[in-house]
């Protein structure tokens, strides 16, 4: 394979220290010459075997991609404050930032952001910036993170992206203390993320996005999923190649196994790291957790054999669901993940029907059935104790909780006692629909 060098200043203008501030030489990045999606004509990685004479910038030109200063980035952010601090991935921290309407009139619409400031002790800072700014500089789709920005002055690689206010699904799915995630919430997540993968897959020139995971789909106020972090992406085989050969790089519990075992790169490789996400949303555990018995510990190990079961699948779902879901639904998503994590690759579904299969499911409501004790005071102060369940539309299991929450009886509020988790809506014509409230 060959490598070749190339100096930053023949791609983006601003990435080097003018010769009044510094007189060292430009930074050397070593890019491998591979076949690689183009922006412009420019391909990301064979971008250093062509004799380009235009920079980036240019080249972004048509894209609506900004090329921000340092001192505008600070503006945006407070100087990088540290109450505008959001969290800190593999490649650096991450800031929210407001940009008004004075920034830059008529250019940039006034909107939050975040400001990802990449840390260049890593090898790799340089080429997964470029590859960021160029894949999200020519991608566009509901459920792809929006690129506004960038900025290349001196040392210093930062990107500016739409600011999406819940942050990722791994804070929302694993955070200790945070609201669990409904099922029908967990199902618009997976299709929206689906969406995105089988856009990529599905690109005049297919992308592999190669690192898939929790973390990288991020959310925003409504709980649209976007895809995000394309560092790592790479262009997907054309012609006659079956994959593409690379280095083998990700996510442990993610990756594809066929992946790290040969380094050949597939979309199938993507779709194997959908199913360990999909396999995340059903149980609410990590995909490899150190903290669990030995056996439990990585996720598709331990929970691939059981979901074909649907005795065992109800004992593997995250039990902060409390059961409010659609079993059918349920066992629908489960063959989905099973599938996905499928150890040969052409056993796997494509993307575009993965979407087709689980994009029905977001309409299963999260019903489930319930057993009330009501308790009424009478003339002798005794209590008169009545039970009703009624059935649901679709069909859903049951499981026992073995505590009882107790409230003082008025005239006007009886004491109702719930023995049981709910697992079904009461129906409208049911005796205790009315004048009765769920503990």
């Amino acid at each position: 394979m060959t490598v070749m060098k190339i100096g930053w200043e023949s791609l983006v203008p601003r990435c080097i220290k003018s010769q009044e501030n510094s007189k060292r030489n430009p930074k050397i990045v070593k890019v491998s010459v591979t076949k690689q999606l183009s922006f412009h004509g420019i391909p990301v990685s064979d971008i250093s075997s062509s004799t380009i004479s235009s920079d980036l910038s240019i080249s972004l030109a048509g894209s609506n991609i900004h090329a921000f200063t340092q001192q505008e980035l600070r503006v945006i952010t407070q100087n990088f404050s540290t109450s505008n601090f959001i969290g800190e991935g593999g490649f650096g921290p991450v800031h929210k930032g407001f940009i008004d309407d004075k920034l830059r009139p008529n250019a940039i619409k006034a909107q939050p952001v975040a400001v990802k400031n990449l840390d260049l002790d890593g090898t790799q800072g340089h080429r997964e910036w470029l590859t960021e700014v160029i894949f999200l500089g020519q991608l566009r789709h509901p459920h792809l993170v929006k690129l506004i920005g960038y900025c290349c002055e001196e040392d210093n690689r930062l990107l500016v992206y739409e600011y999406m206010p819940r942050g990722s699904l791994e804070n929302q799915l694993f955070r200790r203390y945070s609201v669990s995630l409904p099922w029908s919430t967990r199902m618009k997540i997976a299709i929206g993320a689906a969406k995105g993968l089988a856009f990529l897959h599905e690109a005049k020139k297919p992308v592999i996005y190669r690192d898939f995971k929790a973390s990288n789909i991020l959310l925003d106020s409504d709980y649209t999923a976007k895809l995000s972090d394309f560092g790592l992406a790479k262009d997907g085989p054309e012609g006659d190649d079956t994959h593409v050969s690379t280095r083998v790089m990700g996510t442990h519990g993610y990756a594809a196994p066929e992946y790290i075992m040969t380094g050949h790169l597939t979309a199938a490789s993507d779709v194997y790291s959908f199913g360990v996400v999909l396999l995340e949303l059903l149980t609410g555990r990590r995909s490899v957790d150190k903290g669990r018995p030995h056996r439990e510990q990585n996720l598709v190990d331990w929970a691939r054999p059981q979901l074909k079961d649907p005795r065992k699948l109800r004992r593997i779902m995250d039990p902060r669901l409390e059961g409010m879901y659609s079993e059918e639904g349920v066992q629908k998503a489960a063959l989905v993940a099973y599938q996905c994590l499928s150890n040969r690759p052409k056993a796997r579904p494509d993307m575009s029907n993965v979407v087709t299969t689980l994009e029905p499911l977001k309409d299963y409501e999260d019903n489930s059935m319930v057993t009330f004790v009501y308790t009424a005071p009478t003339d002798d102060q005794q209590e008169v104790k009545v039970k009703e369940s009624s059935a649901s539309p679709h069909h859903h299991h049951q499981k026992q909780h073995h505590h009882h929450h107790n409230r003082r009886s008025t005239p006007s509020s009886p004491t109702i006692h719930s023995e049981t988790t709910i697992h079904k809506r009461l129906t409208p014509n049911s005796p205790l629909q009315n004048g009765f409230k769920r503990s």
